[in-house]
């Protein structure tokens, strides 16, 4: 159920204009973990072709800090 919850939010996020506009840490962390992962950053190109470069820690996810450096 999580999981269909976490796709739904992830396509609302998606279609939403705000998901272009900018890249907002708390907008981007749909599920609200703390971090964004590379389903929730596939929502904008740029972060997208930055991600390898931004996950310092190869965890697969960004952090707040690992975020404020893009």
């Amino acid at each position: 159920m999580k999981r269909i919850n976490k796709t739904l939010a992830l396509i609302a996020l998606a279609s939403s204009s705000a998901a272009f506009a900018g890249s907002d840490f708390n907008t981007l962390d749909v599920d609200g973990n703390g971090a964004i992962s590379q389903a929730e950053a596939s929502v904008d190109a740029k972060l997208m072709s930055m991600f390898s470069e931004l996950d310092t820690d190869q965890n697969g996810e960004l952090s707040k800090e690992e975020f404020s450096k893009a």
